[in-house]
């Protein structure tokens, strides 16, 4: 079972990031919008959302290749770190044009 944590943990965190950021984009663009030292609320809030992501995933990361919580050499090794990496590239790769373009329409 710890193994199977160890491979979809990054990915699962990508998916629940995913969700929580589009959601908070969608409740965001529903508010009024006001701003802070000339700097967008909404655009500082998605900013720290999904650098709150990307420092999650960049953790997770982190502990697989930590000895400790290692998966054992081989194989599975291999793939809870690939599942890592795949995490923490698509939490960059489809969160940063949420936050770098998009407007409230």
């Amino acid at each position: 079972m710890t193994e199977l944590l160890r491979i979809l943990l990054a990915p699962l965190v990508w998916l629940v990031s995913f969700s929580a950021i589009y959601g908070l984009h969608g409740l965001l663009c529903e508010t009024a919008e006001g701003s802070f030292a000339e700097f967008p609320v909404q655009r500082f809030v998605l900013l720290a959302a999904f650098l709150l992501a990307i420092a999650l995933q960049i953790t997770i990361l982190w502990v697989l290749y930590q000895p400790r919580f290692a998966a054992p050499a081989g194989l599975l090794r291999f793939v809870s770190r690939a599942g890592g990496w795949t995490g923490l590239v698509a939490t960059v790769w489809t969160l940063f044009p949420i936050v770098a373009l998009s407007t409230c329409t």
